[in-house]
């Protein structure tokens, strides 16, 4: 049974990359063209995904993307890690846009390090020329620490190869140290949801041309049921925003260049979908146009298709930790004797300033969390600030207790204000005024 699962789920696996770029993947598609069940398409379908040969999208579900785009933000090169370590390149420079798959630190002996070594991967070693030698054999890269150079034997390899070796004033535990900071940035930005993740780039997009007449634009709004359109002019750039009700009372021959709202908000496919949120919720916006680099139309999303977003990615497992995921796991709410919602956690050296106390950036961001956590008790949704103030009463010490109580003064369907105390030990610190926007359906 083990084998030939294995051999189906490689034939899975070899069907999905055959398939065109753009081409939409479903389980049961999947499983009735190799005759597998449902469970193992289902299972190479998620394997597949997470080898970058398809990926599924909030609104276009499971499709085949361009592995070779998913690879370079996956992996570093080693032309990166040459930034990445202020290195220079000793030999091998043709092979500087080879991916790496990792790296391994040369700290024992030559036969032994020899075993965890495999192509593609990058040896952190010191001036060891036989370790050279023998990594680029492998069809492994070379970084030489310490500022070392190598020998023109190891170098001349490394060109035959083109198998980069490189070097770093640095020392190992540095170099370390900063290729590994390099790939958990990398982690971090792979979570962030794009607005290209949520927009249909194959559906057509609905849109007036600016000498279209009032007419014209009634037409299509019976033709798709749709109330909103961007008007572009012949070029395909949004030029303005019409809806319905913009046309109520206007003459049918009316151009819709005189009922629009001129100079549209956009963004593009590389726009977060926070920031393309915010930029909604802030100008009142429900459907924003996204453009190409040349400011071509190219598709739009609504606000319905933000809060979708960014409800799941509040559900998502984390790849890579920021220093805010960090700060908020170590903080839990609970209720106090009286029934008052707190928010408790320790002020950790991580979180301190120069001065040697809790830092007042960090106690910000944890009033802002506090202030969200308030809120889903009475309702989901998302919180966009507008304002805070914070009063600092006292310094915080590091490793005293701190404990946040959240206040909800004002609440309405688009508008919030909470007032946070902040108590360090059961003593008074600060206290904070926030008032935010509500992203809500």
């Amino acid at each position: 049974m083990g084998a030939d699962f294995s051999t189906k789920h490689d034939q899975l696996i070899a069907y999905m990359e055959k398939l065109e770029v753009g081409a939409r993947v479903s389980v049961r598609k999947i499983a009735q063209a190799l005759d597998v069940s449902e469970g193992t398409a289902y299972r190479a379908i998620k394997d597949a995904e997470a080898r970058g040969i398809v990926s599924t999208k909030l609104r276009t579900g499971t499709v085949r993307v361009d592995s070779s785009k998913r690879e370079k933000i996956d992996r570093l090169t080693f032309g990166e890690i040459v930034a990445i370590v202020d290195g220079q390149v000793l030999g091998g420079e043709a092979g500087l846009g080879k991916p790496l798959s990792k790296f391994v630190i040369g700290a024992m002996q030559l036969e032994a390090m020899m075993g965890y070594i495999e192509p593609d991967n990058l040896l952190i070693v010191g001036n060891r020329d036989k370790a050279h030698l023998s990594a680029l054999s492998l069809g492994a890269g070379v970084l030489v620490t310490g500022g070392f150079g190598a020998t023109p034997e190891a170098v001349a390899l490394a060109d035959r190869l083109e198998l980069p070796i490189l070097s770093s004033a640095y020392d190992t535990f540095t170099v370390a140290a900063l290729i590994n900071r390099a790939i958990y940035d990398r982690l971090i930005k792979k979570q962030i949801v794009l607005v290209s993740d949520i927009m249909n780039a194959d559906e057509p997009v609905a849109s007036l041309p600016e000498e279209a007449t009032v007419a014209d634009a009634m037409a299509v709004i019976e033709r798709t049921n749709h109330n909103r359109f961007p008007v572009v002019d012949r070029e395909r750039r949004p030029v303005g925003m019409v809806t319905t009700k913009d046309l109520i009372g206007a003459a049918p021959d009316e151009p819709i260049a005189e009922r629009m709202t001129p100079q549209p908000k956009t963004c593009t496919p590389q726009t977060s979908v926070a920031t393309a949120g915010h930029r909604m919720v802030a100008e009142s916006i429900e459907l924003l146009p996204v453009v190409d680099p040349d400011g071509r139309l190219s598709g739009v999303i609504s606000r319905k298709d933000v809060l979708q977003a960014m409800q799941q990615i509040q559900h998502q497992p984390q790849n890579g930790e920021t220093l805010e995921d960090q700060i908020r796991r170590r903080f839990v709410s609970g209720q106090d004797e009286d029934g008052r919602l707190y928010y408790e956690g320790p002020a950790e050296a991580l979180f301190s300033s120069p001065m040697g106390h809790l830092s007042e950036g960090v106690l910000a961001g944890l009033v802002h969390h506090a202030a969200a956590r308030a809120l889903r008790d009475h309702r989901r949704g998302n919180l966009i600030a507008d304002s805070q103030s914070v009063y600092y009463l006292a310094p915080v010490e590091i490793d005293q207790t701190l404990r946040l109580y959240p206040e909800l003064i004002e609440l309405s369907r688009k508008f919030c204000k909470i007032e946070i105390q902040v108590l360090a030990d059961g003593r008074k610190v600060a206290q904070s005024m926030l008032t935010a926007r509500l992203m809500e359906p």
